[in-house]
């Protein structure tokens, strides 16, 4: 096995050239605990999640799913930005990463200090009227919520990465929506994409442009299990576009990869952070360092990409 110092300096060798757009699914925010769908600690969970079909069609599930969510809220505002998330913020500082799409709508790599961040589903933080077209923070319906269900004090057992929490039914049965505080009817759905709900064209467009406009697409934290984040690995091999993954277990994008580490997040970007912010400032400028045995900016040793994993 190769060991996580020399899987840093594969991956520094294809960073260093700069022109780098990230791609993050929830594996990134996992150590901020916020757990993912499809690794380890998305395994136990008892429900599927909620479909935007389900949501505007069903009152039941919709009341199920704001008891739950509001319930798991609590989660997800309590969570700060992880090693990895301010890592990818000081790679952008150091002028390597020019922009980051993710799939996460927990606004952590904001967070971070990332700029100019593309929410591909959304963000959890904000909600909107599905009638009227208002939105709000979720921190304010958070608090109507609380007035509307004083005597709502159920724990549940997990949480997905949407906010949406496992929780009994018999909890369910007596949590109380509110509707929209502008049009007073209205039917409030988190700002996010459900499964079965398309997004956004133009936000669509504007990642693909991210990612063809790139000299490296890195994928962090993302199985790429559906096509909403692997069509944006299948456009950059396409077109000649290096990509690297950085994953805890196997994705389906790798057989696209030119390079893929099997590791901790926290613990791989934190490293190719301190390698490249140190080889950067010893030569004065951010994103031009080559190392001594690649022949081009980006290109790994050798002139060949590969697949390394931790021990």
């Amino acid at each position: 096995m190769v060991l996580v110092s020399e899987q840093v300096d594969v991956l520094a060798g294809l960073v260093s050239g700069g022109g780098v757009v990230v791609l993050s699914g929830a594996g990134l925010s996992t150590e901020s605990g916020i757990p993912d769908y499809r690794g380890a600690s998305g395994a136990a969970r008892r429900h599927s999640p909620m479909t935007y079909q389900v949501f505007t069609r069903d009152p039941l599930a919709r009341r199920r799913y704001w008891a739950r969510s509001h319930l798991g809220w609590r989660t997800i505002a309590r969570a700060v930005p992880n090693a990895g998330h301010r890592a990818v913020a000081r790679l952008q500082q150091a002028g390597l990463v020019d922009g980051v799409v993710t799939q996460n709508v927990d606004g952590l790599h904001t967070a971070a200090g990332s700029r100019g961040v593309v929410e591909l589903h959304g963000r959890l933080a904000e909600v909107v009227c599905l009638g009227c077209g208002v939105g709000v923070s979720r921190s304010e319906l958070h608090q109507r919520l609380a007035e509307a269900n004083p005597g709502f004090a159920a724990w549940g057992s997990a949480v997905n990465p949407d906010g949406d929490g496992d929780l009994a039914d018999s909890a369910v049965a007596g949590f109380r929506m509110v509707d929209c505080a502008q049009c007073d009817t209205g039917v409030l759905k988190p700002d996010v994409v459900f499964f079965g709900e398309s997004v956004p064209a133009a936000r669509v467009a504007r990642c693909f442009a991210m990612v063809e406009s790139a000299r490296l697409l890195l994928v962090l934290g993302s199985s790429l299990t559906v096509m909403s984040g692997r069509r944006f690995v299948v456009r950059a091999a396409g077109l000649g576009i290096p990509v690297a993954i950085v994953n805890q277990g196997a994705t389906r994008g790798d057989a696209y990869a030119a390079v893929t580490v099997d590791a901790p997040l926290g613990q791989v970007l934190p490293m190719l952070a301190d390698r490249l912010s140190a080889v950067t400032e010893g030569a004065g400028q951010p994103g031009a360092v080559v190392p001594d045995d690649a022949d081009q900016p980006g290109v790994l040793p050798g002139g060949a990409g590969g697949t390394v994993a931790v021990g």
